[in-house]
């Protein structure tokens, strides 16, 4: 069995920037991860497993690709002989048991007075196109609108993405156990009072 490249018949990479993708051709990749590039270089067998392109509400495309390799893609992390707990709770985002707290950064109700306004002007101008009896796929300015609330409602989705990011790789890596309550989040989704936090 021949070894593959980042390669699997059908997909592959070109070179660290461009991979060529069937019905589509040679695409240039942005945020390109510094482990596959190491990969390319130096010729490591990978192998390009299910390839996904996700095309977002606010007109941004989004590949994602399955890889397997007898190489491991990350290096074990030292052992600290640390332990810790956390507690989620609303008043902040959560609490340690070495009394470490760590604050709620509240990304949407920042958001919320801008989102808002943007979304009254969305359905205002919806109402109009209605009214004459347009597509809202050929009404330009229905359309520009639309764009705004997808990226705002996108940037909020990333502002808590990165955070919960940072918060897990930093107590994953200053701690070998790190324990949390069981917190069933779909229960306080019922309560609207508790919903939005």
């Amino acid at each position: 069995q021949k070894e593959a490249f980042l390669d699997n018949g059908t997909a592959r990479f070109i070179d660290a920037k461009h991979i060529k993708l069937p019905k589509l051709g040679i695409v240039r990749i942005a945020g390109f991860r510094r482990l596959i590039k190491e990969r390319l270089v130096n010729h490591i067998p990978t192998r390009i497993g299910t390839v996904t392109i996700k095309k977002t509400a606010d007109e941004q495309f989004y590949l994602s690709m399955q890889l397997g390799s007898d190489i491991a893609f990350v290096k074990a992390l030292p052992k600290t002989q640390s332990q810790i707990g956390i507690d989620l709770n609303l008043d902040n985002f959560l609490t340690a048991s070495n009394g470490a707290i760590v604050a709620n950064p509240r990304f949407y109700c920042k958001t919320k007075k801008k989102l808002a306004h943007a979304q009254r002007v969305l359905s205002r101008r919806q109402r109009r196109v209605k009214k004459e009896g347009r597509n809202l796929r050929l009404a330009k300015n229905y359309q520009k609108q639309r764009l705004i609330v997808a990226k705002l409602h996108d940037k909020i989705r990333r502002q808590r993405a990165n955070f919960l990011q940072v918060l897990s790789t930093a107590l994953i890596k200053n701690h070998d156990l790190v324990v949390a309550e069981e917190l069933r989040s779909r229960n306080l989704l019922k309560n609207h009072a508790l919903s939005q936090a």
